[in-house]
């Protein structure tokens, strides 16, 4: 029987927030606690999962107690604990306690942080928290900002801004023509760009057949000559250039200081992808991998990587101001304004929105710009130990060394006459028999034709223990490939 009243209030007369809320928190510190003893890997099967959640809905509610214990208990198995410290599969990075303490906030709070109005402190707390970020970065000062899901949505913002920008210098109201008879675009990139970018250039109408895909040099770089070679072509169509901050293959970076001028140059926007690797600013150490990028148009990057803050954040910023709201805002006469407050739904897709910047200002406060930088080297010398220390074990080799935090490695088939497409086939066996074992995770890429195990690391709970261990565990996963 459902716990609720119908006043709202728990049959003793006291809100029923207490008991769920006590016992949540007993299982969330069990987790977290678990993340070094649990298999870091999902241990369940798609069928699995299935029969334990799937249930009929009950005709009567259930105690909020209740509800929570069976979902702990049958999503477990299906968890994969890319919160902790052995988790190397994709750019995920953990969650900071106060990060994690200021979502459970937000959520708590409940605030339609739409526009000031609704929260006022929640549009302040974005406000201040995207002024840092802007400073972290290098980026100008009065660039504009947006708090979004993720680097997807992000580049959707800022190309948004891109789109009404292009066309408006052509006499094209976008907004309020729509695109049937606009002119048709032409976006620049090179092969290492991320499919978020590609799918956020569908959302906003530009289709595939726009795109121009030029080579890399070895470095994973798009050389200044071959965009200025593909700016030179015949074309009157308006241009996007599409820069690269940290690929997720090798973290390679464009040469922003060379390509941004030739660009503007064409009078193209130059839009760029840092969805991790723009997190290298706030190095001493690295952050001359983006010299010029500061020149830039707009820049998308993500908080749930490297910042360590809790899914879904992700950030847009765009140089002049003035472009997302033109693309992006909407008015109704029951929006009530706020002299000089900030209204959230003029800077991003979203009009019902919670208040995603709570948790960035409660990382940066935490970290603090030492913090940062610290969390960012250390992470990057660890994901080279583990490149190299995985490189040296018998029946491995390096692929890349990390100049950041990703790199790459393969396994050998050690066989006479074994052909790439054994060494393929190796590559995928011991990175699944890491998985099946438990003590790390990692995931395959392709990489200039050949299998990788691809190594990320942004977790701020990884240890110099963790790599050691890792390497342990790789391995005995060589070994047992043998067998």
């Amino acid at each position: 029987m459902n716990s609720l009243s119908e006043s709202g209030m728990a049959p003793s007369g006291e809100l029923p927030y207490r008991p769920v809320l006590e016992q949540t928190l007993r299982h969330a510190l069990s987790y977290l606690n678990r993340l070094y003893i649990e298999p870091v890997g999902a241990t369940a099967t798609l069928q699995s999962l299935r029969e334990s959640l799937h249930r009929a809905l009950p005709e009567s509610g259930l105690t909020a107690e209740c509800v929570i214990d069976e979902l702990v208990r049958d999503t477990a198995p299906g968890l994969i604990g890319s919160s902790g410290g052995r988790f190397f599969g994709w750019v995920i990075g953990g969650t900071l306690p106060a990060a994690l303490a200021a979502d459970w906030l937000t959520s708590t709070w409940d605030q339609n942080a739409a526009i000031y109005a609704c929260s006022p402190a929640e549009a302040v707390v974005e406000e201040i928290a995207g002024e840092w970020l802007k400073q972290i970065f290098g980026l100008p000062a009065d660039a504009g900002f947006a708090f979004v899901t993720g680097c997807q949505m992000a580049h959707f913002t800022c190309l948004s801004a891109a789109r009404h920008t292009l066309l408006a210098r052509r006499g094209w109201d976008v907004e309020r023509d729509g695109l049937t008879g606009a002119p048709s675009f032409r976006v620049i990139s090179s092969g290492e760009r991320h499919g978020s970018v590609v799918r956020a250039l569908r959302m906003l109408g530009i289709e595939n057949g726009c795109m121009v895909e030029l080579p890399c040099d070895d470095a994973g770089r798009l050389a200044p000559d071959t965009l200025r070679d593909a700016l030179s072509a015949p074309s009157d169509d308006p241009t996007i250039v599409l820069l690269q901050a940290g690929d997720l293959n090798i973290g390679g970076y464009d040469p922003f200081e060379e390509l941004v001028p030739i660009a503007h140059a064409k009078a193209a926007w130059v839009h760029v992808d840092g969805a991790f690797g723009l997190w290298a600013a706030a190095s001493p150490k690295h952050r001359h991998l983006l010299n010029g990028v500061d020149a830039a148009d707009s820049w998308a990057t993500d908080g749930h990587k490297w910042l360590n803050v809790p899914y879904d954040s992700g950030y847009a910023f765009v140089s002049n101001a003035s472009l997302i709201p033109a693309s992006l805002s909407y008015r109704a006469n029951y929006i009530t304004t706020v002299s000089d407050g900030r209204d959230q739904i003029d800077w991003n897709p979203e009009w019902s929105r919670r208040g995603r910047g709570v948790a960035s200002y409660a990382a940066l406060r935490q970290l603090g710009r030492d913090g940062l930088a610290e969390l960012i080297e250390r992470t990057c010398q660890y994901a080279a130990d583990l490149v190299e220390g995985i490189g040296a074990l018998d029946g491995a080799e390096v692929v890349w060394t990390p100049q950041i935090n990703q790199g790459l490695v393969r396994f050998l088939d050690n066989r006479p006459g074994a052909t790439n497409a054994d060494h393929d086939r190796r590559t995928d066996e011991v990175i699944a028999e890491v998985v099946a074992c438990g003590e790390a995770y990692f995931g395959g890429t392709t990489w200039r034709g050949m299998r990788c195990m691809r190594i990320s690391v942004c977790s701020w709970q990884t240890t110099s223990d963790d790599v050691t261990q890792t390497i342990k565990a790789v391995h005995a996963a060589i070994q047992n490939c043998r067998q």
